[in-house]
Order: C-alpha cells, then sequence, then structure tokens
C-alpha cells in the first residue's frame, strides 16, 4: 500500500446489513483475497479480524464500525464493516454520511429485514450509491428471485440481477455471471481459484431470460444504446459493464450479485463489481459546505489534492495507548503532521501531531494524507463527532449528522465512593464516543442516570466500564418521584402551645391552599 494512490482509484464503501445477514464475514473474505489477511477468521469463533472488541467477539456480533483499507486490481479499498443490530444504527448513520458508496448484504433465507429497511433509508438520505449481495444461498430456504422482488417491493428499489445463483440450498454449486455468460466455480481450501465454464444446461434458459432483463434494464439508462439495441445488437460485456455503473452513479439501478461468503463462493466478483461500479470521490467531484458566517452561502469544495484542505471528523474513539482517536474523512486538500488546522464549529485551532491509519484496531502511522482518505488523529482537543475541519485560511461548514435520541435509563452508580469520579470520567469518554449515549444526574433522586437506544447498548456500555475502564458498578431501575397536585382549594388553622425553657410558647396560623392557575 506505498505510495500515493490516484484518488479516481479510490474506493470509501461500507458494508450494511440486518444483524446475522453475514457482513462480517463477507468483509473477512474480501480481506483475505484481497491479500490484507492471509488467514479468514470466523466470527463464530471470535477471531474475524473485524470484530476486534471482546464483547464483539463474545456475542458475534458488530457492535463498533471497523474500517481497514485493502487492496484489489490496483485500487485502494477503504472498508467500513457496521453493525447490524438497532441499537447501533448511530454507527451506520455516522459511516454513511462520509462514505462514497455502499454493498448492501442480504440474507439469502431472510430476505429484506426490518433493520436492513432502517439502513437502506440512511443510506437513501445520504445519497449513497449501493450495489447488493444476496449471501447464504447455501442455506434452507435461500430462494434468490424472492431477495429481489423484496428489494424491490419493500426498499422501493430497482434491483438488476448482474448475477444468478446455480442450484440453491444443499446444491448450490457457483454462480452464473450474466455479463459474460459464463459459470463461475469456486475451488481450493478457500476458494482462491475460479474456474470458467459454459452455463449448464438445465440452467441456460433460465439464465438467459435474467441475461435478458437484466439487458433491458441497462440499455433503458442510455439512448444510444436502446436505440442500438432496437436495431438488434447487443451490447457487448464492456458496454455492459459501462452502463451498470452509470446506473448505480445515477442511482436508476442496484445491481445484484449472489454467493456464500462463508463457503468462499462469489465474493471476488463482488470485490470487482465494487471497483468497476462504485464510485470514486473524483466521481462525486464537489461537496458542499456552508459559509460559517452566512449559512445562506454555499461553498463548494473540489475532490482533489490541490484545494484547500476540508473534512468532516465521523467518529471518536478512546483508545487505551493513545487516548482519543478522532476519525476524519478528507474531502478536498491534503494535510501533514505539523499542520494547524481550524475547528470551524467552535472558532479553536487544533495541532496535528500524529495521524495514522486504522486497520480495525491496528493503527499504521503515516506523515500525509489526501482527499479521500479515511483516517485517524489522535489527541485533538476540542473537536467532537460532527464537526468541519479546514485550513486556517478557508473555513466552512459541512452538515452535521443527526443521531437518534436516547429511549431507554438505567440508574447507575459505582461500588464506592472512591470511584464515582472515575466513573463520571469513563461515563464522559464514552459519551463523547457515542451521541446516542448520555449520562446526567436526577436532582430529585440523587440517581446517576445513563441513557442508550436499547437495553443491549446499555448493557454493552457497562461491560466496557467493567473491562475498559476497570470500574465494578452496579445498574438499576431509575427511581421516579412520586408527586401529587391540589385539585381543589381548602382552608385550614393551626395552634402551637409549648413551654420552652421554662416560658410558654404560643401561636396560631391559617393557611390556605389552592391550584395554581394553568
Amino acid at each position: 500500500m506505498s505510495g500515493k494512490i490516484p484518488i479516481e482509484k479510490y474506493r470509501n464503501i461500507g458494508i450494511m446489513a440486518h444483524i446475522d445477514a453475514g457482513k462480517t464475514t463477507t468483509t473477512e473474505r474480501m480481506l483475505f483475497y484481497s491479500g490484507r489477511l492471509h488467514k479468514i477468521g470466523k466470527v463464530d469463533d471470535g477471531t474475524a479480524f473485524m470484530d476486534y472488541m471482546e464483547q464483539e467477539r463474545e456475542r458475534g456480533i458488530t457492535i463498533t464500525s471497523a474500517a481497514t483499507p485493502c487492496l484489489w486490481r490496483g485500487h485502494m479499498i477503504n472498508i467500513i464493516d457496521t453493525p447490524g443490530h438497532v441499537d447501533f444504527t448511530a454507527e451506520v448513520q455516522r459511516s454513511l454520511r462520509v462514505l462514497d458508496g455502499a454493498v448492501g448484504v442480504f440474507c439469502g433465507v431472510g430476505g429484506v429485514e426490518p433493520q436492513t429497511e432502517t439502513v437502506w433509508f440512511q443510506a437513501n438520505q445520504y445519497n449513497v450509491p449501493r450495489i447488493a449481495f444476496v449471501n447464504k444461498m447455501d442455506r434452507l430456504g435461500a430462494d434468490f428471485q424472492r431477495v429481489l422482488e423484496m428489494i424491490k417491493d419493500r426498499l422501493g428499489a430497482n434491483p438488476v440481477a448482474i448475477a444468478m445463483p446455480i442450484g440453491a440450498e444443499d446444491s448450490f454449486s457457483g454462480v452464473v455471471d450474466l455479463i459474460r455468460f459464463k459459470a463461475q466455480y469456486w475451488r481450493g481450501e478457500n476458494g482462491q481459484e475460479i474456474i470458467l465454464e459454459d452455463v449448464p444446461e438445465e440452467i441456460k434458459e433460465k439464465a438467459e431470460t435474467l441475461r435478458g432483463a437484466m439487458i433491458e434494464s441497462l440499455v433503458e439508462l442510455d439512448e444510444d444504446a436502446m436505440m442500438s439495441y432496437l436495431d438488434g445488437r447487443e451490447p457487448d460485456v464492456s458496454e455492459l459493464k459501462a452502463l451498470v455503473r452509470t446506473g448505480v452513479l445515477t442511482d436508476s439501478i442496484i445491481p445484484v450479485l449472489c454467493g456464500s461468503s462463508l463457503k468462499n463462493i462469489g465474493v471476488q466478483p463482488l470485490l470487482d463489481a465494487v471497483v468497476d461500479f462504485l464510485p470514486s470521490p473524483s466521481d462525486i467531484s464537489t461537496f458542499t459546505g456552508f459559509d460559517p458566517k452566512d449559512a445562506s452561502k454555499t461553498i463548494v469544495k473540489n475532490a482533489n489534492d490541490n484545494d484547500s484542505f476540508s473534512a468532516l471528523a465521523f467518529k471518536t474513539l478512546t483508545d487505551p495507548f493513545v487516548g482519543k482517536l478522532t476519525f476524519i474523512r478528507i474531502y478536498s486538500g491534503k494535510i501533514s503532521v505539523g499542520n494547524q488546522i481550524l475547528n470551524v464549529a467552535g472558532g479553536k485551532k487544533e495541532k496535528v501531531l500524529k495521524m495514522v491509519k486504522m486497520e480495525s484496531d491496528k493503527r499504521l502511522e503515516i506523515k500525509e494524507a489526501y482527499s479521500g482518505d479515511i483516517v485517524a488523529i489522535p489527541s485533538l482537543r476540542f473537536t467532537k463527532t460532527g464537526d468541519t475541519l479546514t485550513d486556517l485560511a478557508h473555513p466552512l461548514l459541512y452538515e452535521a449528522i443527526d443521531f437518534s435520541e436516547p429511549v431507554i435509563n438505567q440508574a447507575i452508580e459505582a461500588k464506592t465512593m472512591a470511584e464515582q469520579d472515575k466513573l463520571l470520567e469513563a461515563l464522559g469518554k464514552l459519551s463523547e464516543e457515542d451521541p446516542t449515549f448520555k449520562h446526567s444526574f436526577d436532582s430529585e433522586s440523587g440517581q446517576l442516570i445513563i441513557s442508550g437506544v436499547g437495553e443491549l447498548h446499555l448493557e454493552i456500555i457497562v461491560d466496557r466500564l467493567k473491562r475498559e475502564f476497570k470500574l465494578e458498578v452496579r445498574v438499576s431501575k431509575p427511581q421516579v418521584s412520586f408527586r401529587e397536585m391540589v385539585t381543589d382549594s381548602v382552608t385550614t388553622e393551626g395552634e402551637f402551645e409549648n413551654q420552652i425553657e421554662g416560658k410558654d410558647h404560643w401561636g396560631k396560623v391559617e393557611v390556605e391552599v389552592q391550584p395554581a392557575h394553568s
């Protein structure tokens, strides 16, 4: 990965789906086939490279977005594996905010599931171009055609199959590449070898029907291609790929591939599709921000190294070795270690003392970063999630990220008074890292309250307090203060009569209580 790769060969992508659709398994295979990993990790065994948190490995789920770069056909692919559980939707949201493209992974059995819809509509919100991968075609009940129909009906998308499975369930053995019209089979211990053969006769008719539907959908995207097709000339392979890319970039179609990541089938064509069809930063070409002094004025930045530096901080992370890590996506210009940059929202200057490229939980120190890069900067004092960073001379504000508000509360306390301050400090770090997690002090009950978007969310927070911050805590239900309201007017009187220090004391008072006026 040494040397500067041209920006048109960058792909910043996210892997998104419902929980248990196979995102992390698919990502592991992508990293293995690209040479980034020398051994495939397994989610069920707790050895997945992208699931680096102890809680992720124990539960077999992704909790935090993990980023790592890999090379495929001379292209730099920055892959972010996002969570699929609804409690960690914020991780998906902030990742999609800074990505140029996404791969939607669908279970061949479950198809479009509830969290699939959530992340899909988040991608719609940020206009993220997508391709789809129907995974787990080897499982009982897998139905490729049904998933295509669900994508169309429930997501309102326009799915176009550019591949089809050979067999299904126990008989699933390979994939037909509908663009080249060749059958693909995977051989070797980990599916490194791809064998191309003619499409089997028993599925040839079905494959030709799907290919015809694909071509008709694609030529509709280009008038010249349509006229040529009506004249009887079928687009060749390069023309078909160009039409698919046009459809993805204009959000006109969702090309759909298929396979089984666990069985090492169909992942290399998915990597090819990322390179061939998803946009580079230069395809988007410009990014629009706002004048910090006048929000009605827009400022356009070009996606190249020659424009002035601008970036968005989309995530902060508490690292036990380097402290606070701020992840940024660079939209324009370049940045070097030693530069002073401006946090525009706070009007504060920051010094870049070090920069790292993250590979899951591993850090590769770098000296310079360029337009299109996703990097992390340690020890930024004032920057939080959603802040815009620019050079000192050319400030602008990019649109911030809106997060869900917490919906569930728990009371929390340290087991000893000596650890109470340490607990508050730890909660402060976690709430800075996760915008959907908040903590507050209830003055009426005297309890410290933590708030999140779900029970699992708060369970993970408590677990992190124990493991990362070495804090033993107790959690319980928050106390609710009992209140009574005056509903009617009443007058009463009372007398006081008592002897104090040998002297008689007497008093009388009359009290009237009535409802407060609304």
